[in-house]
């Protein structure tokens, strides 16, 4: 099984013999298994729904604080004053979701989908709240934690629908519920939060597999924590289903909900005073991102709507590579300032997919790209590929979450949005004739250089 490694999910299985017709396999204290190919590929499919779970959610809605970005040490963090507010900030967090309401008087959402896009806010807690500013900010910076602070959703609140998003296959049905359009409402709320921010910039997350609604809303919120709570965080939270055998229905979901997503980007673009427009992309997350993106590149080519996306990041995405390359073909960083795709090896999520589909994934891509490929990276500027491979930490669990369990790569993406900085000037390091990037020994001293750089460039005051 290619991509699979006997240390990590692989050791489920002692494999002792394969053969054109049949797999032999040994579980570990069990008796010897003889499996018919024909019949491995449905074994590993249930195996696969179990795993993939790096994206996913179980249980109550929370989600343990995610560990302390390493750019942040005591200098950077007297040079950024990176959080002016406690953990769940005064401005709410906003979200946009096609997910059915869970009832017709409810403000949270179901996992079923909702034919409609709706637009709210939340708010975040830590642990059972009462912290002060001080403490939230100290516990955030803590580099080795010696207990977990999970955060919840405290509450939400819908402004309404979105007009643009209704059609004609749910429009009468939506509108008998007795929800009206807010887009206005929406629009003003985000311009409120721009202007109170030095950083004009929306930031869109968008979850993988699995979770329910409220996962988004507190990754996000990290996210933004750790953006110093510039700018506007928008949660894209689409209708995936918290059941593990729900893999396959969440990705035909996906593709309803990049339609959405589009609608959303479009919204932004036109109705808010935002500067860039910023999307993340996590698991099948980056496959509706890439889906949405290809939609809009073809709609400007015939005269659509003028866009300001900047950075894309592509998170252990779970899409096709093949698909990957002819959406950019089609003229896919036309409509970008650049897009970021982050690998890995240890990807296990991913190896299992690739191995099940029999396609590369766009997030485990490693050896497998082409040279074709290799020579179109590195004449293009403004699309990277950085392989977090051989970072320990990105190894975490099954390899599939690093974009928040790994403080390096964590410090990579954060310090990209915020400061518009280049893989090289980040401290990267090319490999493979130049085609992909990679993490050196010493990336976060460079890192850490560059950014007080930048710093001490704009801010004069700050002493040598």
């Amino acid at each position: 099984m290619k991509g699979v490694k006997k240390n990590n999910l692989y050791k489920l299985f002692y494999h002792t013999e394969w053969t054109k017709e049949s797999y032999k396999f040994s579980l570990v204290g069990m008796h010897t298994l003889i499996i018919r190919k024909s019949n491995i590929q449905i074994l590993l499919m249930l195996v696969l729904l179990s795993f993939v779970a790096g994206c996913s959610s179980s249980g109550p809605s929370t989600l343990n604080l995610m560990p302390a970005p390493s750019i942040y040490n005591p200098e950077i963090e007297e040079a950024l004053n990176i959080t002016k507010g406690a953990l769940v900030p005064p401005t709410e967090i906003f979200y946009a979701t096609n997910r059915a309401p869970a009832d017709s008087n409810s403000t949270q959402y179901s996992g079923e989908r909702g034919g409609v896009l709706r637009f709210g806010g939340a708010r975040v807690m830590m642990g059972k709240g009462g912290y002060t500013f001080e403490e939230v900010r100290e516990i955030s910076l803590l580099k080795n934690r010696s207990e977990e602070y999970p955060l919840s959703v405290t509450d939400v609140r819908e402004y309404g629908l979105f007009s643009k998003s209704l059609n004609s296959f749910y429009a009468e049905e939506v509108l008998k519920s007795g929800r009206t359009a807010q887009d206005d409402q929406f629009a003003k709320r985000i311009n409120e939060t721009l202007a109170s921010s030095s950083r004009k910039d929306v930031y869109i997350y968008v979850h993988g597999y699995k979770v329910d609604f409220d996962n988004p809303i507190l990754v996000a919120s990290e996210l933004w924590h750790f953006l110093g709570y510039q700018g506007a965080f928008v949660a894209f939270s689409w209708p995936s289903t918290p059941r593990t055998m729900a893999y396959l229905a969440d990705l035909e979901t996906s593709e309803i909900s990049s339609y959405q997503l589009r609608r959303l980007i479009s919204f932004l673009s036109e109705n808010t005073d935002a500067e860039r427009i910023h999307i993340l992309g996590y698991s099948v997350g980056a496959r509706i991102v890439v889906k949405s993106l290809a939609q809009l590149s073809l709609t400007r080519r015939f005269g659509g709507e003028k866009l300001r996306i900047g950075h894309v990041m592509l998170l252990g995405g779970d899409l096709d590579a093949d698909m990957f390359g002819a959406n950019i073909s089609e003229g896919l960083l036309d409509i970008v300032d650049d897009i970021t795709v982050y690998i890995s090896d240890n990807d296990q999520a991913l190896a299992f997919s690739g191995w099940v589909f029999n396609r590369s994934r766009l997030g485990q891509l490693g050896s497998e790209i082409s040279l074709t490929a290799k020579r179109f990276l590195e004449a293009n500027p403004k699309l990277s590929v950085v392989d977090v491979t051989n970072d320990s930490d990105a190894s975490s669990g099954i390899g599939h979450a690093y974009f928040r369990k790994s403080p390096r790569v964590s410090s990579d993406i954060l310090m990209t949005l915020k400061y518009n900085l280049k893989p090289g000037e980040r401290g990267l390091k090319r490999e493979d004739y130049g085609s992909v990037w990679t993490f050196p020994e010493n990336y976060m001293d460079k890192l850490h250089e560059r950014i007080m750089l930048h710093i001490r460039q704009h801010h004069k005051n700050l002493p040598e």
